[in-house]
């Protein structure tokens, strides 16, 4: 049994993992400023699944499982003498960072969202890292990054679980050998906050003997785990808007709504996927498996297939009996990649991947029509754009090109 520290812990990623790791027998301590419920507010959008406040879920999970969660709202960027002293009152084996602002679309939506999310982003990653330095603990600290820190230029290379071996020719001829973080290529802000945080993950390690893993995650698909489906007011969030609505996800309301599912682009855009329960899965095997104090990072990729984004669209479109449309592409990014991605760690560890051909996507199906009643239309629709020539009276948002019929 382990003291947890979940920052972040009420999001999408961090709310289940704080129920699965609880189930496990952990003590578990939630640190979160709730900060995406604010967003939503400011969006003027909601999960599609009725979300009850973080004391109703803490009393729910006690009142089916008989655990007790902690909770403390503190702000990890910004109350530096708070945070500290609930490391020192918590004393965690281990702190698993979720706290950061997860949308690329967001973090491109103006200037205050950028500069929202690098100001939350980077100081909550330094300031956690530099107050367990000064108290000279030796917490395991999980970090849960994104493959989208590498980018998507369509070279397929198979990415490495971080690092790459690179020969540096000296100027006596000699070659030294060299393993080097893998070059990123971030293609928003969100995911350039996810390349720093490597920069600053790599200098802890070293400097300060930080034991430290960087889990970079693919896109989530699905929406329930076994924790989360114990009663309704533990269920997890379903984000569906153009910000933060994951492509499955917007593609299933789009289908629920008898809307064509709108690809961007030529949707040749190949992506990394893993279900919510493999995530959970996931972060308990990196809890249960820490690195050694050898002032090197443990970097693992956490996804478990690749997908183009036209062929998930005609596989939704098929189980749904929905129309595909391509619309003008709101990012600046490749129209076609392919994507190797290693996962050899996570395999090794005993990880069964769940894809999307062992039939869940019909749970997340029904979740979407369940709660229909509660959907913004109005939301959907993705309205971020990337650069000034991608903005409104240039492209039009959602303006559809083409439209196939995927029956």
């Amino acid at each position: 049994m382990k003291n947890i520290m979940i920052i972040g812990g009420d999001g999408f990623c961090g709310w289940p993992t704080s129920l699965h790791l609880s189930a496990q027998g952990h003590n578990v301590t939630i640190v979160d400023n709730l900060s995406r419920r604010r967003i939503d507010e400011d969006l003027g959008a909601e999960s599609l699944t009725p979300i009850t406040s973080i004391e109703e879920r803490i009393l729910a999970w006690k009142e089916v499982s008989g655990n007790t969660i902690t909770f403390s709202n503190v702000d990890v960027a910004k109350d530096i003498e708070g945070f500290a002293n609930l490391i020192k009152t918590t004393k965690p084996d281990t702190i698993i960072h979720f706290g950061e602002q997860r949308a690329a679309p967001y973090s491109m939506r103006g200037l205050q969202e950028k500069l929202y999310t690098v100001d939350n982003n980077i100081n909550g990653t330094h300031n956690m890292l530099a107050i367990i330095a000064d108290q000279g603990i030796d917490p395991h600290v999980v970090h849960l990054g994104t493959m989208g820190v590498y980018g998507y230029d369509g070279d397929g290379l198979e990415i490495p679980e971080g690092y790459l071996s690179v020969m540096v020719p000296g100027d006596d001829g000699e070659v030294f050998k060299r393993d080097i973080l893998y070059p990123t290529n971030p293609g928003s802000v969100y995911h350039m906050t996810k390349s720093m945080d490597q920069l600053l993950f790599q200098f802890y390690a070293k400097n300060n003997a930080l034991r430290i893993t960087d889990l970079h995650q693919g896109i989530v698909w699905g929406t329930q785990t076994d924790e989360t489906r114990m009663d309704e007011r533990l269920i997890n969030r379903f984000d569906y808007d153009g910000d933060y609505g994951t492509v499955l996800n917007r593609f299933l309301m789009q289908a629920a709504m008898g809307h064509p599912l709108t690809v961007h682009g030529t949707g040749g855009q190949t992506r990394a996927f893993i279900h919510i329960n493999d995530t959970v899965r996931c972060l308990a095997l990196a809890v249960e498996n820490p690195p050694e104090k050898d002032g090197k990072v443990k970097i693992l990729n956490q996804m478990t297939e690749t997908h183009r984004v036209r062929d998930l669209a005609h596989l939704i479109a098929r189980t749904a009996g929905a129309d595909v449309a391509f619309v003008d592409n709101p990012r600046k990014e490749a129209a076609e990649n392919d994507l190797r991605v290693s996962n050899k760690t996570f395999i090794d560890l005993g990880l069964e991947p769940t894809t999307l051909a062992d039939g869940l996507l019909s749970e997340t199906v029904e979740i979407a029509s369940k709660y229909i009643h509660r959907a913004r239309k109005d939301t959907v629709a993705c309205v971020s754009t990337w650069t000034d020539a991608q903005k409104p009276g240039v492209i039009h948002h959602e303006a559809i090109l083409r439209v196939h019929d995927a029956a």
